[in-house]
């Protein structure tokens, strides 16, 4: 008789404190997905670089009301905190001092796809919509396009839409701006 093969996994405390206690390095780039920890991919400089735009562009453009976080942990639920290369949020006084984001507080996440698509598709975007995320982008830069995830209902994204270079996207939470893709697909 085989035995069978367990798996610990942790929440979202345990992570926090496991990294308090230095149980990894400061450089590592780590998620919590559904109780595991995730060793994610380096970063490239073409991921960097639209990171970069993302940034700035957000940074000119959707006012005091909300804050742009850039690879930042939000906390989906007690088995997932993932780090999205940007997250719109809502404006909070403590700018988030006293806990990290949650799904309530998040306009929009962007998940920038060099190497990782497959992955952000596949495990990120489920996840986020199974939270409530309202709204998820994922920007293929090999596809040279943005994907966007929206509406999301028992745990699934209802709308998912390419936006292609020449069109523009709505920022969420931010009426009246609209992100060109040329802008950010350079």
């Amino acid at each position: 008789m085989e035995t069978p093969v367990l798996k610990r996994l942790f929440t979202v405390d345990e992570f926090h404190q496991m990294a308090d206690a230095g149980v990894f390095g400061e450089d590592d780039r780590l998620e919590l997905v559904d109780g595991e920890i995730v060793q994610m991919t380096p970063i490239g400089s073409r991921h960097a670089s639209c990171v970069k735009r993302l940034n700035r562009w957000f940074a000119q453009h959707v006012g005091p009301d909300v804050i742009v976080s850039v690879q930042d942990p939000v906390v989906l639920d007690d088995g997932n905190e993932l780090f999205p290369d940007v997250a719109l949020l809502r404006q909070r006084p403590d700018f988030y001092d006293g806990s990290h984001p949650r799904p309530g507080d998040v306009l929009v996440v962007v998940e920038v796809a060099d190497t990782t698509g497959d992955y952000d598709r596949r495990v990120k975007v489920p996840r986020y919509a199974r939270a409530g995320v309202p709204e998820v982008w994922v920007v293929d830069l090999n596809a040279r396009v943005i994907e966007v995830y929206a509406r999301p209902l028992a745990g699934e994204y209802r709308d998912r839409r390419p936006i292609q270079p020449g069109e523009s996207v709505a920022i969420p939470g931010v009426p009246g701006q609209q992100l060109a893709v040329a802008d950010i697909l350079a």
